[in-house]
């Protein structure tokens, strides 16, 4: 577990809005990528059917081929990782220049996290065992079949292990030398490149089930590429046998908690299933904002500026804010100590900071 670092304050430009996609039907990812939404989540998971499972994560990878796939930033949700699919797809996914995040489903603990950033840090690799490359007295290139790049498939790849690897180096550093005059092709290996370790891309841990709130904190601490974690809460309601949303209260409030102690940013809601119902949307958004949450998930674009608005500072907001760090600056801030309003009341350096964080989200009116 690493330490919590300090609390990272949001940009002007804190998603607010994270819409899902399938990712087998590649022509509503086109649209969804120019709809509005601060980020768009392919979805490899709940949205596609077991036989399409090889399609989307075909189409996806082709997708996020291209370093700017669309105006807005491209995360993908892949399958569990306990599961036959998540180690193939993170490795497809993991380096390609589109990527700009992997959500995983049912994070249990910390090893979870483990096993993902493992998993894209060898993303770049070929899953095959190393081979050795050299070059003929002919000056043909002679290749071993075995390094050929794996063909993307939904099967488990496995990377080459870190001894038998060794091996295969230690062998590559020898040369044969034919006798004068015989007709033998001299092998001579080809310099090794140097291998740069892949980075982690950011990872999103959704949590959504029991295990998964109790170790809330130590997920959101595993891994230095962990960015933020949020609730699953179709599949936590169902396992805990909660019949309303005052069962999931303190799930709720405990992941805001979490994410906030390990210095992530606010979690955004889970998602609002019934995309007719804008009033009770808002509504929804405005119990979730008063929890702690920052942005929604959502299904339909028709969400998205219900979702936006629920969770923009009102402009009465943006006055006390802005009250707030007039009084602050006028005192020369308020790191030394709690700053007196206009109207008695008294701020301290905490406050200050919300204050800002509330003018720094209302930029987006503008």
């Amino acid at each position: 577990m690493r330490p919590a670092p300090p609390p990272r304050e949001p940009s002007a430009r804190t998603p607010l809005t994270w819409l899902y996609v399938p990712g087998d039907r590649p022509e509503v990812v086109a649209k969804a990528l120019h709809c509005g939404a601060d980020v768009v989540v392919v979805d490899l998971e709940d949205a596609v059917a077991p036989d399409r499972k090889d399609r989307a994560l075909r189409a996806t990878a082709e997708l996020l081929s291209d370093p700017a796939p669309g105006t807005a930033p491209v995360h993908v949700r892949v399958n569990a990782l306990d599961g036959p699919l998540a180690e193939t797809e993170i490795r497809t996914l993991a380096a390609l220049p589109g990527l700009a995040g992997l959500r995983l489903p049912k994070v249990q603990g910390p090893a979870d996290i483990h096993r993902a950033a493992g998993w894209a840090t060898t993303a770049a690799e070929p899953a095959a065992a190393p081979a050795l490359t050299g070059r003929l007295a002919t000056g043909r290139r002679a290749r071993s079949p075995g390094a050929a790049v794996a063909p993307l498939t939904t099967g488990t790849a496995h990377p080459a292990h870190p001894a038998r690897a060794a091996r295969t180096a230690r062998t590559a550093r020898t040369t044969r030398t034919a006798a004068p005059g015989s007709a033998t092709a001299i092998l001579t290996p080809a310099a090794p490149a140097p291998a740069a370790l892949p980075a982690t891309p950011a990872l999103y841990a959704l949590l959504e089930s029991a295990l998964g709130i109790e170790h809330a904190f130590a997920i959101a601490t595993a891994h230095p590429a962990l960015r933020g974690i949020a609730l699953g809460e179709a599949d936590l309601a169902t396992e805990l046998g909660v019949r309303d949303e005052a069962g999931l209260a303190w799930p709720r409030s405990r992941t805001v908690v979490a994410a906030r102690a390990a210095g992530l940013a606010p979690p955004p809601q889970s998602v609002y299933p019934d995309v007719a119902d804008l009033d009770g949307l808002a509504r929804s958004c405005a119990r979730g904002r008063a929890l702690g949450f920052l942005g929604r998930a959502a299904i339909h674009p028709r969400q998205l500026p219900v979702i936006e608005a629920a969770h923009l500072p009102s402009p009465e907001e943006v006055e006390a804010a802005a009250e707030i760090v007039r009084a602050a600056g006028a005192e020369g801030g308020a790191e030394g100590g709690a700053q007196a309003l206009p109207d008695g009341r008294f701020v301290d350096a905490a406050v200050v900071a919300g204050a800002r964080r509330v003018l720094s989200l209302a930029e987006r009116r503008s």
